[in-house]
């Protein structure tokens, strides 16, 4: 009762206006309610401000809201459907992956932008967009205000791609697979793939939300991976004299595992078509409620500190997974 009195004023409002952000979505798919639900928060929160009872609702939504909708995202993805599309996408996949990080660190540090956030940009376009941002940013003990920054770079370049690919990919002349696989590896938000594969074909829409869906579980290792790092960085800062507050328990990212058991059980067959459904419409609004919540708590001045830089390296990062994608297509014979 104590909890709901402090963190329900919180949880209401952003319920509320992850509710407004859906609908607006709903309206302008392109766009979609992740974008509308943080930009609406930051401009909320940068202007008429939030009500100082509903900050612990918003800080829950943030954090623990977050994980939630990726352990529910887990339980539409099906390991057997992952296996037979990743026969054909697993090198591009990986290929991409790794020139997203080395972009992004690569060219990040020449920009002498922050680690945290280089990491942000580099798994939000290497990986699944907001997810993959959502999954590695409590590992790397990222601040609201760089989790907000990295998600709206990130979702600025999905809007191009989506509006850009589909005239790119006829003027290649890309078969619907060949489509399929560029959307699926190169575009990040689940949402822009689906939109950019079915403007190009119902059949390129088809394999780039499965080609997607195996992307996803790219989350998995590199949030362990991610781990095992903050892991050994504690423990070198406790050898060095630092008082540091250590425990593998606390860092270890325990909802990816929810989220492999989710998958893991959809694959059994254990979820009804139903529930599927109902599982996937609140995976997506809960992934709403957390970004709105996220732009609650980003102070528009401090991100502004950042500069443009971060958008400069985001837009590296997108033409350099891009770039790669359409050479390993060439290379492979697909187009």
């Amino acid at each position: 009762m104590k909890w709901l009195q402090s963190s329900g004023p919180g949880l209401l409002f952003v319920f509320v206006l992850a509710l407004f952000s859906t609908w607006l979505g709903s309206l302008m798919p392109i766009i979609g309610g992740p974008v509308f639900g943080i930009v609406l928060g930051v401009i909320i929160n940068n202007t008429v401000g939030k009500p100082k009872c509903t900050q612990a609702g918003i800080q829950f939504c943030s954090k623990k809201v977050l994980q939630w909708s990726i352990i529910a995202l887990g339980c539409g993805l099906s390991l057997t459907q992952v296996w037979q599309t990743g026969s054909e996408s697993f090198s591009l996949m990986m290929v991409s992956l790794v020139a997203s990080f080395l972009a992004a660190y690569g060219f990040g540090r020449l920009m002498n932008i922050p680690d945290r956030l280089k990491t942000l940009i580099g798994a939000g376009t290497g990986i699944c967009g907001g997810s993959a941002i959502a999954a590695v940013s409590p590992i790397i003990e990222a601040e609201e205000i760089e989790i907000a920054y990295a998600i709206s770079t990130i979702f600025l370049f999905n809007i191009a791609a989506v509006l850009l690919f589909p005239p790119l990919g006829h003027w290649l002349g890309m078969s619907d697979n060949a489509f399929g696989l560029l959307a699926g590896t190169a575009i990040n938000d689940t949402s822009s793939v689906v939109a950019a594969g079915y403007l190009y074909s119902n059949e390129a829409g088809d394999y780039a939300t499965i080609v997607k869906l195996t992307r996803t579980t790219m989350i998995i290792p590199i949030s362990l991976l991610l781990a095992a790092l903050m892991g050994v960085r504690k423990k070198r800062a406790t050898a060095a004299g630092q008082t540091v507050h250590y425990s593998f328990a606390k860092i270890f990212p325990w909802f990816i595992i929810w989220f492999l058991a989710a998958s893991l059980l959809n694959t059994l067959g254990l979820f009804g078509e139903q529930a599927l459904h109902v599982l996937d419409i609140l995976a997506k609004f809960m992934i709403v409620m957390a970004l709105s919540a996220i732009g609650l708590s980003a102070n528009f001045r401090k991100m502004m500190k950042s500069g443009i830089k971060p958008i400069i390296l985001g837009l590296i990062v997108w033409f350099v997974v891009t770039a790669v994608s359409l050479i390993m297509l060439w290379v492979t014979g697909r187009i």
